[in-house]
């Protein structure tokens, strides 16, 4: 029980740090999904092996799916997304640009760690699906980019 707070009080402080006003995290079997009512009074749900249902109009809207020719770049790790270096830094790429392979698109913070995604293709970005400072979860497709 004294893990699962001290866990819980780890989240509450990501999400003040990054002014998350949802979060959901899976650590070990259990997975947390936080949502922030008040600006300083967090929710936590404690779902277990249970998906929580989604509820209309609540969260963002679903992505659809990228057309045949679009190649996925999905994130590596469950983190924050970042589009650039700092705040006052240029994003890494915008939609409509061409990158070619191993260009930095991104970076991904866990646990203090600034990892940088590079494209696995050449092309032009699509869509940029995740927004700034959003937790994405591994798996979770980032860009879509166009050979």
């Amino acid at each position: 029980m004294e893990q699962d707070f001290e866990a819980i009080e780890r989240l509450i402080a990501v999400m003040e740090q990054h002014d998350l006003d949802r979060m959901k995290v899976r650590v070990g079997e259990t997975l947390y999904e936080l949502v922030r009512r008040e600006a300083a009074a967090p929710v936590v749900t404690q779902i277990g092996h249970v998906p929580a249902p989604v509820m209309e109009g609540s969260g963002p809207a679903p992505v659809a799916g990228p057309p045949k020719n679009v190649k996925r770049v999905s994130a590596p790790l469950t983190g924050v997304f970042y589009r650039s270096s700092s705040p006052d830094s240029a994003a890494f790429v915008n939609e409509g640009q061409r990158v070619e392979l191993g260009d930095v698109l991104c970076i991904l913070e866990a646990m203090k760690l600034f990892n940088e995604i590079q494209s696995e293709f050449a092309g032009t970005i699509v869509r940029i699906i995740p927004q700034n400072g959003e937790l994405v979860s591994q798996g979770e497709d980032l860009f879509w980019i166009e050979p």
